[in-house]
């Protein structure tokens, strides 16, 4: 890689969100290659949506992310739900870390991935792309074997967008691949070492968060402010605030303590990529209803870029008469394109007080200073991020929905949740989009602390 490097081809790939979601904070350093148009109005190149994709590549794509979709939807059903979910997530399973072996044989979905790629898929976009070489960021497995095994002409690196990961991310024969690892924890370092990565080839960078929600790299003004707010709103009692005072004026800073802001205590309710638990939100709404008809419960549901999920939660509001006369303290947010919503939702975050969620990969975003209360799993990669969540003491698990109304605000009253936000922002790493950026555009080998273990 030349140094002097400006720009970098982000790729992703249009399936849920998570992938997506981990190329948006590098939409700084996207560019395109020579004769490709912009799709949804980004830089960033969709590998199962870009422009003048083939008909054979993108039918390849489309059978799975309909297949994932679906599946997950229907684990609820009756009977059937559960055996073929359980199925699918078994195909994708990660192995427990311990005892510590040898984990580089590949598994049946890495032969299977490489059988098509071999057969031409991904071609046609590693030769738009070798028109004018630069550096390759890929938030997914299957296109970094594309650039691998089509022969890209630059620098090819993987994105890994969970916790903890499978034997699928890495190539088929991982001693002798040239594919570089971004990891977002210690933790997936040492899994790429069991599954056979050489060390030289990969960096603990943390996971890229948007820099409109941190600030500076060292300042982390936005960030700061942001968290100062929302400790006051999840510890009205000052429990939290009176016996850590001097730890937050230490590590946060003391302009940015006992901030006062006359905003409502603010949920946002979010759902993933397939929809599956959009019906929690309603519950949670229900139980809210009198918070927030008296102003004191302001609630974000988070339609995403679905829009079934948006026609339901508007269905539900009408239903409950909420969405003219308290539209101040309700809001659904939604938009048709995936990076025009994650604009929508990093700038509702910055007035969150409590993220509710599963555990995908917004659990990185606990690193901001927002606790998460974590809804059902959906997948086994998400077990493992639960299990980071608790691990670093930023999460905890929903208790009944229907009595959020009861129990939510015995956790504000205790401080327990104030507690988990400085949790998360004193030991998630947050500044992975800065050392992306240095490694990428300066060829400067740039890793998260070494105060963070996990």
């Amino acid at each position: 890689m030349k140094k002097g490097v400006k720009k970098a081809y982000i790729v992703t790939v249009d399936m849920g969100y998570g992938h997506q979601r981990a190329a948006y904070p590098l939409k700084d350093i996207a560019t395109l290659p020579p004769g490709m148009k912009k799709h949804d109005e980004s830089n960033i190149i969709c590998a199962n949506t870009y422009p003048g994709i083939p008909h054979s590549d993108k039918i390849r794509w489309e059978g799975g992310r309909n297949l994932y979709e679906t599946v997950s939807r229907m684990k609820k059903l009756p009977i059937v739900g559960k055996p073929v979910f359980g199925l699918m997530d078994y195909l994708q399973r990660i192995e427990p870390f311990y005892p510590e072996r040898d984990l580089s044989r590949p598994i049946m979905q890495v032969k299977q991935i490489y059988s098509m790629v071999r057969k031409g898929w991904g071609k046609d976009l590693i030769e738009r792309l070798n028109k004018k070489p630069l550096p390759y960021v890929t938030t997914f497995f299957s296109t970094a074997f594309f650039a691998e095994e089509h022969g890209y002409k630059g620098d090819i690196y993987c994105l890994c967008t969970d916790t903890d990961i499978s034997r699928a991310w890495v190539a088929l024969n991982p001693a002798k691949s040239r594919i570089r690892y971004f990891a977002p924890n210690k933790r997936v370092k040492e899994r790429l070492l069991l599954y056979g990565v050489q060390e030289k080839n990969i960096y603990v960078t943390g996971f890229p968060l948007p820099k409109e929600n941190i600030g500076t790299r060292h300042g982390l003004s936005v960030l700061k402010k942001n968290l100062g707010c929302r400790i006051g709103k999840l510890d009205p009692r000052g429990v939290y605030q009176k016996k850590y005072d001097h730890t937050l004026s230490y590590y946060l800073g003391a302009k940015y303590c006992h901030i006062t802001d006359k905003r409502p205590l603010t949920i946002a309710f979010a759902v993933g990529g397939a929809g599956a638990q959009r019906d929690i939100g309603v519950t949670v709404l229900k139980s809210l209803r009198h918070c927030i008809e008296e102003g004191k419960v302001a609630l974000n549901l988070i339609a995403g870029s679905r829009g079934d999920v948006y026609e339901y939660y508007t269905k539900a509001l009408r239903g409950l008469r909420l969405n003219a006369r308290h539209k101040k303290y309700i809001k659904i947010i939604y938009h048709p394109s995936k990076f025009s919503y994650f604009k929508k939702f990093n700038a509702v975050l910055r007035n969150t007080d409590i993220l509710w969620t599963k555990p995908s990969e917004l659990s990185f975003y606990s690193a901001l200073g927002i606790p998460i209360i974590m809804a059902p799993v959906i997948g086994s990669q998400e077990e493992y991020n639960r299990a980071w969540l608790h691990a670093i003491g930023s999460g905890v698990e929903q208790e009944d929905p229907a009595y959020t109304h009861e129990w939510l605000f015995d956790w504000l009253d205790s401080g327990w949740l104030a507690q988990a936000a400085v949790e998360g922002f004193m030991d998630a790493p947050r500044n992975g989009v800065y050392h992306i950026e240095d490694i990428v555009l300066r060829n400067k080998r740039s890793e998260i602390e070494d105060v963070h273990l996990l």
